[in-house]
């Protein structure tokens, strides 16, 4: 572990999780010791997503940072 808390996971560990540079990661500590694996995506509310007259790319582009 460095100054800084970071660690580094071997490529034989990110290769079994499929992950890459991007991915998070999610730990669970279970005693002593932890779980690694690949993070679910994040779900976000989307207040659009049933409205099909506003699914142009227009529409997207205009509402992407609400």
């Amino acid at each position: 572990m460095t100054s800084k808390a970071q660690t580094t996971v071997p490529q034989a560990v990110r290769n079994a999780l499929g992950v890459g540079p991007g991915d998070d990661l999610a730990y669970e500590i279970l005693g002593d010791s932890v779980r690694l694996t690949k993070a679910r995506p994040v779900e976000r509310d989307d207040p659009f997503v049933h409205f099909e007259e506003w699914a142009t790319e227009a529409d997207s582009r205009a509402y992407a940072d609400l």
